[in-house]
């Protein structure tokens, strides 16, 4: 997993998991807690992603809150859109363009 931009927005790639939860989730707090506004994740490098690392975004998208930010996911790649669409969670998540739910290909 690598993560590389700064505390407006921040590109993820390689694998979100539990292996790489804990580094992630430590490069995302600081970027939510030294930044204002909207934090944008660029997820068009991400291979895929874990439940654990799934937490580990929902974990900054509630710090994000707390520190009157917005967590914004852009490039969700549609395997991890139909997670998000099946765990209800792009009710939740502000995603960049929206997900229709309706156009994923069923797996």
């Amino acid at each position: 997993m690598h993560i590389r931009g700064d505390h407006a927005e921040l590109v993820v790639g390689g694998r979100l998991d539990v292996r790489s939860a804990a580094d992630a989730r430590t490069v995302l707090h600081a970027a939510v807690d030294s930044g204002r506004g909207d934090l944008v994740l660029d997820l068009t490098e991400l291979d895929s992603w874990d439940a654990t690392g799934l937490g580990v975004i929902m974990g900054a998208h509630r710090r994000a809150g707390r520190n009157n930010r917005r967590l914004v996911l852009r490039g969700v790649p549609p395997q991890m859109q139909r997670l998000l669409v099946a765990t209800r969670l792009h009710r939740i998540l502000a995603i960049e363009g929206g997900i229709e739910a309706e156009s994923l290909p069923r797996v």
